[in-house]
């Protein structure tokens, strides 16, 4: 019977220490994978974050600047417990409105799609095909039910798996942020 050599210990506990030069690393991987938001205007950040609490009471979880398949970015995305996809675009001004037509590729991702839009906004532009919430800082009201447009039950799965992907990778980027691993790519 020969005698084994005893295996190296592992090493694992390297992979999780706050090394500099993990934690450096582990900050460009998420960043590459395109999963940080983008910095928005301040208006458009207030928005963001109103429709955000609107949706929340709603019953659905939102994320921002979320990227979808097809590279675009979309403002507001959110899923409800029933596996329902929203889509918010938000808009913070009519100069805003008229210069971005990227919102039509992402109605083929969404089962409705919603425009925020401030207080002051002139609403008769928005198309009425679409579904309107009128948003500031602290919350939204919804003025416009949009309509159903179901998705198919591949791009939904692919939708909800990347919605999931996508926030469990901020999560671990932020508990990376709060425990001094790595810096906000973004600061402000």
């Amino acid at each position: 019977m020969s005698r084994r050599r005893p295996l190296a210990p592992m090493r694992w506990f390297r992979l999780w220490s706050p090394d500099a030069a993990v934690a450096a690393n582990t900050c460009r991987r998420m960043s590459a994978a395109g999963d940080d938001p983008v910095p928005l205007g301040p208006l458009a950040q207030l928005l963001t974050r109103g429709v955000g609490r609107a949706l929340r009471d709603f019953g659905y979880v939102s994320l921002s600047e979320f990227t979808l398949r097809s590279r675009r970015r979309v403002d507001v995305i959110a899923l409800n417990h029933s596996g329902a996809i929203a889509i918010v675009e938000v808009k913070s001004s009519i100069e805003d409105f008229r210069a971005d037509h990227k919102w039509r590729d992402y109605r083929a991702y969404c089962d409705r799609f919603y425009f925020a839009v401030p207080p002051d906004f002139p609403r008769q532009v928005l198309p009425e095909d679409c579904g309107l919430w009128v948003a500031d800082a602290y919350g939204a009201v919804l003025r416009r039910e949009a309509p159903l447009q179901p998705l198919n039950a591949t791009r939904r799965r692919s939708q909800i798996l990347r919605f999931a992907q996508t926030a469990a990778r901020r999560l671990a980027r932020t508990s990376e942020i709060a425990k001094g691993m790595c810096k906000p790519s973004n600061p402000v």
